[in-house]
């Protein structure tokens, strides 16, 4: 059965030039002679907007990163007023850390007696 599969598909991968015709009679004898024409100009179109889409995105890709024009980039506005003369954090020397007891003993609620 396996044998007769794989033959099956290695008759099918080798199409020449005789096989095409008999394929082009049979859908002849299908569709009739009205709407071949009709058939072709609907496969043409396809292919034609396959490519142009195709087309499309390989320009998309390669302008991807291709930018025209940079922006102007400017420092946004303050929102909170600066005051004068005020140290900054980089002049403020850090805390130095609590006793860990301390902090815990801190934390824990008071009991009530």
């Amino acid at each position: 059965m396996f044998g007769l599969v794989m033959s099956l598909l290695a008759m099918l991968s080798n199409f020449g030039g005789p096989d095409l015709i008999i394929i082009l009679l049979i859908v002849l004898v299908l569709f009739g002679a009205k709407k071949l024409p009709e058939l072709a100009r609907g496969m043409g179109q396809a292919v034609k907007e396959f490519q142009k889409a195709k087309d499309e995105f390989t320009d998309e890709l390669h302008n991807a990163g291709k930018t025209a024009e940079k922006p102007d980039v400017r420092a946004a506005d303050a929102t909170v007023p600066r005051i004068e003369n005020a140290p900054t954090a980089r002049e403020i020397p850090p805390t130095p850390p609590r006793d860990e007891t301390l902090r815990a003993a801190e934390e824990r609620p008071a009991r009530e007696v």
